[in-house]
């Protein structure tokens, strides 16, 4: 038989093959290295094409007021945006930049109110020391709370 592989060879090539990836270390998911969002930190402005998407989607239902597909506003929306000459796109890339320095402002007072607090994150670690104090005095007593039956 060239080539072919019987059943048993097959299992048996399996479990070579799970054993290895068994041993092979457990991978973190990207979720888990992530840090997690700060709801109060400034949304990211919009560039200019989602500043144009914006006008473009109003005009766009008042012209097709039976089109429910949003892939074909936003493939009608990029369609025009490249055929625009950069005079056109002008007043778009003014609001974005416009939206960006407050973004900048924003972010830069989120930034100096986070550095300024920091007292929130001791008082909390503090409580969690004081917890832990008292329980190892209990357990220094000697005295066993669990067979208080």
């Amino acid at each position: 038989m060239k080539g072919g592989k019987s059943k048993a060879d097959s299992k048996a090539a399996d479990a070579r093959l799970s054993v290895k990836n068994k041993a092979a270390p457990k991978k973190v998911s990207k979720a888990a290295k992530k840090a997690a969002k700060d709801p109060n930190k400034p949304k990211r402005p919009a560039s200019a094409f989602f500043v144009f998407m914006e006008d473009f989607r109003k005009q766009f239902k008042e012209q097709n007021p039976n089109n429910k597909s949003v892939a074909a506003v936003g493939k009608a929306g990029g369609e025009k945006w490249k055929s625009m000459s950069e005079a056109e796109k002008a007043p778009y890339v003014a609001k974005a930049e416009k939206r960006k320095t407050q973004y900048d402002k924003d972010l830069k007072a989120y930034e100096k109110k986070q550095n300024d607090s920091p007292a929130a994150d001791e008082e909390s670690d503090k409580s969690k020391s004081e917890v832990h104090d008292e329980d190892d005095d209990d357990d220094e007593s000697g005295e066993d709370d669990e067979d208080d039956d």
